[in-house]
């Protein structure tokens, strides 16, 4: 949530005061799964605004169908290992497409990238998810407040929810 705390009960309260059912946040990561009857144009407005409005401070939100995250998942290109992170970056404004022609010149034994279908798939040495030249174009202000990445791990947890 951009450096800021929201204690995990209160982020589940203000979902449930939307009307979202089975409402569940995932970890500390400020993920939340929830059930609407609710096409998904517009939901992230409507979080959007809310959450801002509980907490004081803007905020951007990506929202997800649960089929259209377990397809994400299942096309991860990259395989478990004790030695990298993977991780999957979801952009706004298909800045994947962009940061795909832009990000050259990576070290393919610290940094792996692969696109996918609206996201791009992330495979970092351990101890280098910050300091790896991919980390670097992330951090780059038309990038940076316009995506997400989550691990796959975490993604898995929200699937089996």
């Amino acid at each position: 949530m951009g450096g800021r705390i929201i204690k995990m009960t209160e982020l589940k309260n203000c979902f449930e005061s939307l009307g979202f059912q089975s409402v569940a946040t995932i970890l500390q990561t400020g993920n939340v799964v929830f059930e609407t009857d609710a096409k998904l144009t517009g939901l992230k407005t409507i979080i959007e605004n809310s959450v801002a409005s509980e907490f004081h401070f803007p905020i951007k939100v990506q929202v997800y169908r649960l089929d259209r995250l377990k397809d994400i998942v299942a096309h991860s290109p990259f395989s478990p290992d004790d030695n990298h992170h993977s991780y999957v970056l979801f952009f706004e404004n298909s800045l994947n497409k962009q940061l795909m022609r832009e990000a050259t010149g990576l070290d393919d034994t610290v940094d792996l990238i692969q696109a996918g279908d609206g996201v791009i798939y992330w495979r970092v040495t351990i101890g280098s998810t910050l300091s790896s030249t991919f980390a670097k174009y992330l951090a780059k202000a038309k990038y940076k407040n316009f995506n997400t990445n989550r691990n796959i791990k975490t993604l898995r947890k929200i699937i089996d929810s």
